[in-house]
């Protein structure tokens, strides 16, 4: 006869623990999943200094969260779990999904580029003056095809050199003159995977916030949206000057192709004589 095995007894630190996280999704309106991967511990917890007062941060073992995400009984919350992965914390807060996303954005911190590390964008090295002496530099510098010369005892680079293309991995010597030219390409800090909106209901997959590139949209949207009423001939306080000058050379255009060249006064003039 096969001795029945008892059951495990859960601690009284996980039994806390858990009962922590079924209060948070309970009365938290948004939990969100973010990727902490390649993050040191110390920024981890300087990121999470930061956000106190709007967001309770953990980064807890997998089997304890789901253990308190099951206490909602919600079936779009399980959809949280399939994007809990290695290396994430879960954050709990009162600020919609968005705005918490943007907090975490805004609390990324500059990072110097690492040798193997697969670039997200063009690095380039802009033209200019540097704080770098001739010496070794010269060489390493010469060995990425960057154009250089000596100005004060000081290298200058002539033009900006794309030194590693989006998508590629980055080389031990391109990292190096990154690293001492001071450039910083990326950016560390909680990336934000997905979300889930207790109050409406809502499962967010994907959650990108890039202010700089909104921004740049938006500029790019104003300048074709005012062509675009100009053209049109709507006025706005915007616009009205810019219809104004257009009126102004349309004139000029239309007195070119009148018969009737002369100006008003000479008009005037003409029929004071007759």
């Amino acid at each position: 006869m096969t001795e029945e095995k008892k059951p495990k007894k859960i601690s009284e630190v996980k039994l806390k623990a858990v009962k922590e996280f079924e209060n948070l999704v309970k009365n938290k309106r948004t939990i969100l999943v973010s990727s902490i991967k390649n993050i040191p511990a110390s920024q981890v917890q300087e990121i999470s200094k930061k956000l106190r007062g709007k967001a309770v941060v953990k980064v807890p073992k997998k089997n304890l969260i789901f253990m308190g995400l099951d206490f909602s009984k919600d079936k779009e919350i399980e959809k949280l779990k399939d994007n809990i992965k290695e290396n994430f914390a879960i954050l709990f807060s009162d600020l919609d999904s968005f705005e918490l996303a943007g907090e975490l954005i805004t609390n990324q911190s500059p990072a110097k580029a690492k040798t193997g590390q697969i670039a997200d964008k063009d690095l380039e090295i802009p033209e200019g003056p540097t704080e770098l002496m001739p010496g070794p530099a010269v060489s390493e510098l010469s060995a990425l095809g960057i154009k250089i010369q000596i100005e004060k005892g000081k290298i200058t680079i002539k033009e900006p050199k794309i030194i590693v293309k989006k998508g590629e991995k980055i080389s031990q010597g391109a990292a190096e003159i990154l690293s001492k030219l001071d450039i910083k390409p990326f950016k560390v800090g909680f990336i934000p995977i997905c979300s889930f909106d207790t109050k409406e209901k809502i499962f967010y997959s994907e959650i990108k916030i890039d202010k700089e590139g909104t921004i740049e949209q938006l500029k790019t949207d104003y300048s074709k949206a005012l062509s675009f009423a100009v053209e049109i001939g709507y006025s706005t306080k915007d616009t009205i000057k810019f219809l104004i000058s257009r009126a102004g050379m349309h004139e000029k255009a239309l007195e070119k192709l009148s018969p009737n060249t002369n100006t008003p006064e000479e008009n005037k003039s003409e029929g004071e004589e007759k």
